[in-house]
């Protein structure tokens, strides 16, 4: 009977060792969580990740804390989580240069920051077409006079970004290419330093995700020349797209929720309902649109899809651009 008893109780033990996991995973969340914005504020990540954060913070009933981290193009950022405990307390909201900067680091020949597949796509929350952005104030009415103004003195009109390789940098890259044009780029920790940077005077133009400007557009502070999308935007129904002018080219500045690869699906599960009723959330909606942009949701099998078709595209873009230190 001794023995019998003995043997229950290590059964016991072992199952619930087993099953601890398990138990960890149904009680989540049951503290704080991170969500890592790899810019400073003031960007696109920054503009959709906070109103995001409040809403899935309702949703799950814990508090989602935003951390701007920037530098490198958002890669430090990125790889901090591609590098953090997959237990669903670090989460990411990252741009599209998500996609760009592991094969940029391959073109500049050094040790990628991270890797994609050290990250597991959550949900995309928005997809917005970059614009063409100038001081109001500035000669340039129009796109066509920007671009006389660039073929007249080449190299003496310059661009903000908010790094080598980012999402503000490579659609000036694809607009240079496509209209055999010299620009100077002048690199910055994010988008928010970018755009001050173009209120202050101290660049000539940009390109953006419309909800990073959109306050100083309405303020009459700076003017939107053309953008990257198809047909017409509803912020900016004045505004033709490069298509329209006879320009080729299009680019999309999309922000997105990743987690770090290996995360228990019970947890991206949960996540995944979250993020699904912050898209949903009246709130998070009104942010949104007081920035000048709106949900494009797409939950994680779509959103997975979704990179791999962005990252095989820009990958060629990057080799095109070539080595830029």
């Amino acid at each position: 009977m001794t023995q019998r008893r003995e043997f229950l109780q290590l059964s016991a033990a072992a199952l619930a060792a087993v099953g601890l996991p398990v138990l960890a995973q149904d009680d989540y969340p049951n503290k704080p969580i991170s969500l890592l914005v790899p810019f400073p504020p003031g960007g696109v990540a920054d503009t959709v990740g906070r109103p995001v954060a409040e809403a899935m913070g309702r949703a799950l009933k814990q508090s989602v804390i935003v951390e701007n981290k920037g530098g490198a193009g958002g890669g430090i950022g990125m790889a901090q989580v591609a590098k953090s405990r997959a237990d669903g307390y670090s989460l990411l909201m990252a741009l599209s240069s998500i996609v760009v900067l592991p094969e940029a680091d391959k073109v500049l020949k050094r040790a990628p920051m991270f890797t994609l597949d050290q990250l597991k796509p959550v949900a995309r929350f928005t997809a917005d077409p970059t614009a063409l952005v100038v001081r109001a104030d500035s000669p340039w009415k129009t796109y066509k006079d920007f671009m006389a103004a660039v073929k007249a003195k080449p190299g003496a009109i310059t661009f903000g970004s908010s790094g080598n390789y980012g999402t503000m940098h490579v659609p000036m890259e694809q607009l240079k290419v496509a209209t055999n044009s010299f620009m100077l780029h002048v690199p910055y920790t994010g988008a928010g330093p970018a755009v001050l940077a173009l209120l202050g005077g101290q660049v000539d133009a940009l390109a953006t995700g419309p909800s990073s400007v959109m306050q100083h557009v309405r303020a009459g502070k700076l003017r939107v020349l053309a953008h990257w999308g198809e047909g017409r935007l509803a912020a900016l129904p004045e505004v033709p797209s490069f298509k329209e002018l006879g320009v080729p080219i299009s680019y999309s500045q999309w922000a997105g929720l990743f987690v770090p690869a290996g995360t228990p699906d019970a947890v991206v599960a949960r996540l995944r309902q979250a993020a699904k009723a912050a898209s949903e959330d009246a709130r998070a909606k009104q942010a949104l649109a007081a920035a000048g942009t709106s949900f494009q949701y797409q939950d994680a099998p779509e959103f997975e899809r979704f990179v791999q078709a962005d990252a095989r595209s820009m990958t060629a873009l990057v080799q095109r651009i070539g080595r830029m230190e």
